[in-house]
């Protein structure tokens, strides 16, 4: 068998392995990194960024933090992560993440577009959405599938001009990120506005504060580059996407 045969076969086999389900929505994945492997690869990242993050002193906003992400916590059924909630000191950062295991942070420069307990809700049960799915070692094995397939394709190539082989790879490069690694990313986007839209309702803060807040985030938002070439669905596929998927949220709702 020559390599590149060899390589393909590995590449087929590997992608046939490492199937998975995404709770709530039911998507098979292809995942090939173990949850122990995911959860100390978070737990890593989690420590750096706090070494260098500026925890905020805001006891009040703090708290607030605290409150959503607990009551999101508990409306995941996931009791064997490590839950930690930190608000970081950061006026111009618009974001929040949730590392692998349950690790969440928000930043400051949200809460201003969040405006209430709902709002903060809406971002905060999407963070943890992406780590329900594990999304994170989903992108991370889907990286790793695309290395091994250019591997194969630059050993079925060996012998050939230099130039061309080059040529060959950049195309293979571009098409890959263009046409799966950045779809799929917008896909997870989607998916955790899903997820999150239900662990919230179950949480008891009311689904429909999402679309506003997208809305507050598209109006505060600059320049953005055209969703083919972005990492996130465009804002107004995204604002559609979650008032389509509400009646299903509401469902869960138990005002609190």
């Amino acid at each position: 068998m020559t390599r590149f045969n060899a390589l393909m076969l590995l590449t087929f086999a590997a992608a046939l392995a490492a199937c998975a389900t995404v709770p709530y929505t039911n998507r098979h994945q292809f995942n090939v990194i173990s949850a122990a492997e995911e959860d100390k690869l978070g737990l890593q990242a989690w420590q750096e960024i706090l070494s260098k993050a500026k925890l905020s002193e805001d006891a009040q906003a703090s708290a607030l933090v605290e409150r959503v992400g607990r009551r999101i916590a508990d409306a995941s059924a996931q009791p064997g992560y490590d839950w930690q909630f930190k608000l970081i000191d950061e006026p111009g950062t618009v974001n929040a993440f949730c590392l692998p295991g349950g690790r969440v942070a928000v930043y400051s420069g949200i809460l201003p577009v969040t405006e209430n307990e709902a709002g903060l809700a809406v971002v905060m049960a999407h963070e943890v959405a992406h780590a329900l799915a594990h999304h994170g070692a989903e992108r991370m094995s889907q990286g790793g599938l695309v290395r091994l397939g250019g591997a194969a394709l630059q050993a079925g190539m060996a012998g050939k001009d230099p130039a061309a082989q080059k040529q060959v790879l950049n195309a293979f490069g571009l098409g890959t990120s263009v046409g799966v690694l950045l779809p799929f990313s917008r896909s997870h986007e989607a998916e955790a506005d899903r997820i999150g839209l239900i662990l919230m309702a179950k949480a008891g803060y009311d689904p429909r504060a999402a679309a506003p807040f997208w809305r507050r985030m598209k109006a505060g938002g600059g320049a953005k580059p055209p969703e083919l070439l972005s990492t996130h669905p465009s804002d107004e596929k995204r604002i559609k996407r979650i008032e389509a998927a509400l009646p299903e949220a509401l469902k869960h709702y138990r005002p609190q």
